[in-house]
């Protein structure tokens, strides 16, 4: 069965996590990611602990836990960019390619000679999108950064733990995936979307910034409509209210989301005590939570569950991450997947989260060794075997075993 982008090339030069991702989505919905690697290390990524196996497998680039789980079905090559015959045979590449997706700071690719100018020249169906910690624009737009750099200019980290607490750090990363990763995937499908309707392809700048801003959409709403400055574990959503807060229950937590009042009055008058329905707003630290918060401390998780099953009241246990794994849930929505990797064996990686019901893609292919398909790639795009040998021969093109963990270490 064909995936949805079928006949889709993506040339993805990104490392780590936000491009990673984004373009999983795309090796996931059937679109051929080839992965442009240096000749050097590679994708960073490759080299990160855990690792499975032994050293023996280390050569290939594909030990990393957290590289298979990020980069299943794509195909990877090495290109020298700072060299004119690597920069070429990248040009080569996108003139046949549909997106080229990047994550350099502003302005490498232009000082390489491959930015979006060059490229929508070569190639004008080509989308082109440039992930970034600020964009391309702006007073930030040369800052290093990472996720919890992203949250804190954002807001969103500032408004998240409790009243009299530190900001907390959650344990997904919001601005990489769901500022980066996910706008991304967005941005460039609405751009194939419209490159089908004029035939003209465009750039897509996407900010790890902007994105996690977006994700305040309703706090936002509510500060531009009346002024009044959200804080940190007050608002109705972010820890303010006693129905909507976690709990510790006699064996762990639990998470309560009783937000409408349907839901709230379901549990109250499920533990008996109807007299509790008019605290449902009431702030942490009131009677009223502590009433509440004695409640949940009497029931296990497992008791609060079939409660929740019984009354229909929106709440669940808090899990570790074994624990949730281990769900039911997770096996019956293919939320884990097994891949048999070459050199390792079965590796389990988490599925593919968007189900589509003609096309529901493939999660199952194994992760590229560092420059794997080097030769395919180029042979594919014209080059002759002698061409080839003379790009290995020349540095600008690489295959595998050719000591990139050796180069990460140094």
């Amino acid at each position: 069965m064909s995936g949805a982008l079928e006949g889709i090339r993506v040339l993805d030069l990104t490392r780590l996590l936000p491009g990673g991702f984004c373009s999983l989505l795309f090796a996931d919905a059937g679109a051929d990611v080839i992965k442009v690697e240096d000749t050097k290390a590679g994708d960073y990524i490759r080299w990160s602990p855990p690792y499975y196996g032994s050293e023996e497998q280390d050569r290939l680039g594909t030990r990393s836990a957290l590289y298979l789980a990020l980069n299943r079905g794509k195909r990877s090559i090495r290109l020298d960019l700072k060299s004119d015959a690597g920069r070429e045979a990248f040009l080569r590449l996108a003139r046949d390619a549909d997106v080229v997706l990047e994550s350099f700071r502003p302005g490498v690719l232009d000082r390489l000679g491959c930015g979006w100018a060059t490229l929508h020249e070569l190639n004008p169906r080509l989308v082109m999108c440039s992930i970034t910690g600020y964009g391309q624009t702006g007073p930030n737009r040369d800052r290093a950064g990472h996720d919890t750099n992203y949250l804190a200019l954002a807001g969103l980290l500032g408004l998240t733990g409790q009243a009299d607490g530190p900001p907390v750090q959650a344990a997904g990363q919001i601005a990489d995936l769901g500022g980066g990763a996910l706008m991304a995937a967005f941005g460039v499908l609405a751009a194939l979307m419209r490159r089908e309707r004029t035939g003209e392809g465009q750039y897509v700048d996407v900010s790890m910034t902007d994105g996690a801003l977006s994700w305040l959409a309703m706090a936002a709403a509510q500060y531009l409509c009346d002024g009044r400055v959200p804080r940190r574990g007050t608002e109705p959503l972010n820890g303010g209210i006693a129905c909507y807060l976690p709990y510790e229950a006699a064996d762990g937590w639990v998470s309560c989301g009783a937000l409408e009042p349907k839901f709230w009055r379901a549990f109250c008058e499920g533990v008996g005590r109807p007299d509790l329905v008019e605290h449902q707003f009431a702030p942490p630290g009131s009677e009223g939570h502590a009433q509440i918060a004695a409640v949940f401390r009497e029931r296990t998780r497992a008791e609060w569950k079939a409660f929740n099953d019984e009354h229909d009241c929106c709440i669940e246990p808090i899990l570790d991450l074994d624990e949730a794994l281990a769900a039911d849930w997770v096996r019956e929505r293919a939320m884990l997947v097994e891949i048999d990797q070459p050199e390792l064996g079965p590796v389990r990686v988490l599925g593919n989260p968007v189900k589509l019901s003609a096309t529901p893609g493939e999660a199952t292919r194994p992760a590229p060794a560092l420059g794997e398909h080097t030769r395919e790639v180029l042979a594919a795009a014209g080059y002759a075997e002698t061409e080839i040998d003379e790009l290995f021969a020349q540095g600008a093109a690489a295959g595998p075993d050719a000591g990139g963990r050796e180069e990460f270490r140094a």
